[in-house]
Order: C-alpha cells, then structure tokens, then sequence
C-alpha cells in the first residue's frame, strides 16, 4: 500500500531525475473555471489550498498556462509568495497551452513565458505539451519542435505530453522525446481506455502520471471527461458507490487508490477545491481496502462500449 509513510510515496518520475510524491495536487480547479467544473473557487480558497498543500506530504502540484486565462497560475504564484518561496523539494508542473487557434512554435514560447511571470519562478522543471488532440497533427510540429528546443536551450527542464484522446496521444509519443505522459479520465474504475497507451508509454520508459474526475462526488457529479456521462456510466458509479459504503469506506478513497495501486502510473493528479480535503486525501491513502471489495467495484465496471473512447 502506498501512503506517505511508505517508502514508495517519493519515487523518480521516470527517466527525468524528478522526485515526486505518488499523488500530485491538480491545479485546474484552482483556476476559477466554473463552466468546466461547475463551480467557482475563490482565490483567496485557492491559495489556502495550496499554502495547504505546501505543507503536506504531496510534494507537487499541476498546473497550466490555460487554466482560468492564467489565473490557475496566478493564484499558484501568489501562495507560493506567501509560503515565503517554493521548498526546494516542491515540483510545479505547468503546460503550454493554444492561445485560441494559436500552437505555433512561437506561441509555445510566449506560453512559457508567461507561466513563468505568472509563477515568479525562474525554472519551469516539468513543461507538457496541452491537449494537441483539438489540433491539426501536421500543424503541430512547429509547437513540438520548439517545446523540445527550449528544453534543449535550458529554457525549461523536462518535456511532457498531456491530454485525453489516446489514439492522438500515441501518435505524439510516436515523435520521439517526451519524458512524462499525463492521460486523464480513461484508467478509472468505470473507464480503461487508457490501458494500452499506458503499457506503451512504461515500455517506452516514459513516466506516466493519471488525472480523473467524476468519482470523488458520486452523488453530485454527471460530467465525465468534461461531457455528460453516459447513463451506463452513471449506474455504474451509483452501484460502485453503494457497494463502497456497504464496505465502510467511500467511492473517492477507492477510486484514488485505484489509480495509486497501479505500478504502472508513477502519480495520480486529484483535484483539491478546499483546505480540509488535503488532509482527507492523506487519510485515504493510508485506509486499508478489502479485497472483497476491490472485486465488486471490477465486476461493476461498465462495458467497454461505454468508455470514452468506446462511445465514438
């Protein structure tokens, strides 16, 4: 099991010479997106969060150029200013993002830029590549080829690939050069879209991060992956739920430590709105699972036809 006394919960992230801890605080809904989460978070809420964060066992935090326009990073800046500067063990993970149909090689530089005024940090050690699959693959290359230069030049420390469509991410890892694959939504316990590009990217010797959604608020939730989730989606996340509490525990404790328990993902990136849920998170990660119950929640899972990538 692993938890923050174990000696696996900081572990190298890949090939990279990083040290992360096994989950990664996820900044998006930090960033005041309420037509994406369906709520808004207050900066002053925010940076709590990650004054929080600072002062727990995750010992990293994702963020993006994109999120809020900015202000994800924003906010992330200011705390890190208020914390009175980042702990020398403390990784920020950022990613370049489209300024609207914009992922020129140029506009990659600007991005990097502009998370780094916006963090007032003078390293970025972890730059993604954001969401490529809502663009051209062969317009891509400029914004591949750039990202890769900065790295090259010093600019930046090492270079990811983060999105959610895996046929269009292996396509990216096809490239060539990217240490670390962000893939969300799609290693869950309703969806294993993922699995394939998953074994790829550890046979590549790319490390391999998760991010995911839906199943920490099973009663008050219906997105998945940013969309609507399906009715066999949703059924199946009420009879998860049900089963999880039958077992005295609940869905999100399950669902993080299934993502956690895998080998296979060096980190899972969770979501954090509020202060006390740092501290819920750890107590997750220590909470011991039966395995009758990790049984039931496998049995539960939706057909494949029902996944993200099955509903094409």
């Amino acid at each position: 099991m692993t938890s923050p006394s174990s000696s696996d919960w900081l572990r190298p992230l890949g090939s990279t010479g990083l040290t992360v801890s096994a989950l990664c605080a996820g900044g998006g809904v930090l960033s005041g997106m309420r037509q994406t989460f369906g709520y808004d978070v207050p900066r002053s809420q925010a940076v709590d969060v990650v004054l929080r964060v600072l002062d727990s066992p995750i010992r990293w935090i994702d963020t993006s150029n994109g999120y809020g326009a900015g202000e994800g990073e924003l906010r992330i800046g200011q705390a890190i200013a208020e914390y009175g500067g980042l702990p020398g063990d403390f990784l920020v993970a950022t990613k370049v993002d489209a300024d609207g149909r914009d992922y020129s090689g140029e506009r990659v530089r600007r991005s990097v830029a502009e998370s780094k005024e916006r963090l007032d940090l003078a390293e970025l050690p972890l730059v993604y590549l954001h969401d490529p699959e809502f663009h051209d693959f062969e317009s891509m290359r400029d914004a591949v080829d750039t990202l890769m230069q900065l790295r090259e030049d010093g600019e930046i420390g090492h270079v990811g690939l983060a999105g959610g469509d895996t046929t269009e991410l292996a396509r990216y890892l096809d490239l060539g050069a990217f240490e670390v694959l962000l893939v969300h939504n799609r290693w869950s316990l309703v969806d294993q879209s993922a699995g394939e590009l998953i074994r790829r990217g550890v046979a590549d010797g790319i490390a391999v991060v998760y991010g995911g959604g839906i199943l920490a608020n099973p009663r008050g939730a219906t997105r998945y992956a940013y969309r609507e989730a399906s009715p066999a989606v949703l059924e199946a996340v009420a009879e998860m739920d049900r089963a999880c509490r039958e077992h005295g525990t609940d869905l999100a404790t399950a669902a993080l430590r299934h993502s956690t328990g895998n080998p296979d993902i060096a980190a899972t990136v969770v979501g954090i709105s509020k202060p006390e849920r740092v501290g819920q998170l750890i107590a997750a990660m220590e909470a011991e699972l039966p395995a009758a119950l990790l049984d039931r929640l496998n049995e539960l899972r939706p057909d494949p036809r029902h996944w993200i990538e099955g509903l094409r």
